[in-house]
């Protein structure tokens, strides 16, 4: 991949992106390396997700609301962890439209999230590409030892919750694309969904203290459910009966005529952000006094039972599942 050019690639870092660096972990983006100090009694806790444009956000969409996205989804994966974020490392693969005036817009992005966030750019990449335009962020959190959450640990009898909305990223890229029928309120509360989800970090502490098993919504709420039950060994039963829904997804939902197959769509969808995890029923009520507290919605969705797989049941009857979510062929 052929390098961005020595003046373009030094004016973006000392431009745009030394002021998102960390006073002193990043080196003021001068050296090859962050250098970091380790936090006694934690875990370091690293995740990292890309995004490319035509794959994970559409040609037309502004580069801050990418930037913002890029920064979020990983902050995501941090929250299901229960880890709390503090920096992060970055590649940028520049296509021929990322003009100035885009990284700048680019930048802008990752600076209102990182005030939002609190969190700070490490280090990392920019290159140029001749092909479409491409961003790369690791994101870096603390756990306390040992603390950290897997998709392994989910127990029989244990309840299965998901935070906020299901099916927001979905719809929210048909809204982008101009695909849906919705009040015009209804269609940009959508579109703000699928370009800046908002992750659950307040409710971290809360994963950390109370859930067997954790992960974000990303591929589709029936995919991760999904891997939850494999690396755990169990089986999950899903209600779709109960699927949380905006009232942008509830709108859309209403004028359905097959309801099975629309809530089927909506968990399978992905892009959601969201946190779905297993806890025993004994939480069940912190959890909610928790979520109220933080001003997060929380739904019970179904149970972990003996066996394996997931399977999701619509009026009581389980349902032959068409798809399950998102994958990278």
């Amino acid at each position: 991949m052929p390098a961005l050019d020595v003046a373009g690639e030094f004016e973006t870092i000392e431009r745009l992106l030394k002021p998102l660096a960390h006073p002193e972990w990043a080196r003021g983006l001068m050296d090859d390396v962050a250098v970091l100090p380790s936090r006694p009694g934690h875990d370091l806790v690293l995740t990292k997700d890309a995004l490319v444009e035509g794959v994970h956000f559409l040609a037309g969409d502004p580069l801050d609301t990418v930037a913002r996205k890029l920064l979020r989804v990983n902050l995501s994966d941090l929250a299901a962890k229960g880890a709390e974020p503090f920096g992060y490392l970055l590649s940028c693969f520049w296509s021929e439209r990322c003009g100035w005036p885009e990284r700048e817009a680019f930048a802008a992005g990752l600076a209102e999230d990182q005030a939002r966030f609190d969190v700070a750019l490490l280090g990392g990449d920019t290159v140029k590409t001749p092909g479409p335009a491409s961003f790369s962020l690791t994101a870096l959190g603390w756990a306390p030892a040992g603390r950290a959450v897997a998709r392994a640990g989910a127990q029989a009898g244990d309840l299965v919750f998901v935070t906020g909305a299901i099916g927001d990223g979905l719809l929210g890229l048909r809204a982008a694309r101009n695909e849906l029928s919705l009040d015009p309120e209804r269609i940009a509360a959508l579109i703000d969904h699928y370009r800046a989800p908002t992750p659950r970090l307040d409710f971290a502490p809360a994963i950390r203290e109370f859930a067997t098993a954790s992960v974000d919504v990303s591929d589709g709420l029936i995919a991760d459910l999904g891997h939850v039950a494999k690396a755990s060994g169990v089986g999950i039963a899903l209600n779709l009966n109960v699927l949380p829904l905006s009232a942008a997804a509830q709108a859309w939902f209403d004028d359905r005529v097959d309801a099975q197959m629309s809530l089927e769509d909506l968990a399978s969808g992905g892009d959601d952000y969201e946190i779905a995890f297993t806890a025993p029923p004994r939480h069940e009520e912190a959890l909610r006094r928790e979520a109220e507290r933080q001003l997060v919605r929380l739904t019970r969705i179904g149970e972990v039972r003996a066996g394996s797989g997931l399977v999701a049941t619509f009026d009581d009857r389980p349902v032959a599942l068409s798809r399950s979510g998102w994958t990278h062929d």
